[in-house]
């Protein structure tokens, strides 16, 4: 019998937890089980509950380390950058590198949410409301600074969550942009707009 090999993960959890955001993305999370999992992974489907409860555990853990990791990238950002501009460029650019290298994960926390099962549902709709405000905050004290020009502090927000989220297209065609272009070229015209 095959077992389940970490690869670049850290542990066979994580391994797991990589391949189950990989089958829900591409299947949805209602539509896929333990069993295609476990053929992902070469192994018999009795084996990933060693490592793993349910399918319901498997969401909230793909959740939980996507809110930990922009938890954790916020308030490095809030401690380590001085202006109010330089802080809403490192979480623009935090937010497409996470869309380009963890995609599967973000696409799944983005999707999948809905599925998640109390209380993780509720903690998970709180981090995303709580988030919000902060970068609300943030553009109000830019404005308050006279480093933005005056605008609707939500609907730049919006705008600029939306923005990165369209990534999901560019994961779907792949048009001829190389990552580093396309991160810069976002972070000119999403800040352009905000600028005094």
């Amino acid at each position: 019998m095959a077992k389940i090999q970490p690869g670049n993960s850290a542990t066979k959890k994580e391994a797991i937890i990589q391949k189950a955001a990989t089958l829900f993305k591409v299947k949805s999370y209602t539509a896929a089980s333990m069993r295609e999992l476990a053929e992902m992974l070469g192994v018999e489907a009795s084996s990933l509950y060693n490592h793993i409860g349910s399918k319901s555990e498997l969401l909230q853990a793909i959740c939980c380390k996507v809110v930990k990791e922009f938890a954790v990238n916020l308030n490095l950002i809030e401690c380590n950058s001085t202006s109010n501009i330089s802080k809403i460029e490192a979480i623009i650019r935090f937010h497409i590198r996470i869309m380009l290298y963890n995609f599967d994960e973000v696409y799944v926390a983005n999707h999948e949410w809905k599925h998640l099962k109390e209380p993780y549902l509720s903690d998970f709709l709180n981090f995303r409301r709580s988030y919000e405000k902060k970068l609300i905050v943030l553009i109000e004290s830019g404005m308050a600074n006279n480093e933005l020009k005056i605008i609707n502090p939500y609907v730049a927000t919006l705008t600029i969550l939306s923005a990165v989220r369209g990534l999901e297209f560019w994961h779907g065609h792949k048009k001829n942009v190389s990552q580093e272009v396309l991160e810069n070229d976002m972070i000119n015209h999403l800040l352009t707009g905000l600028l005094r």
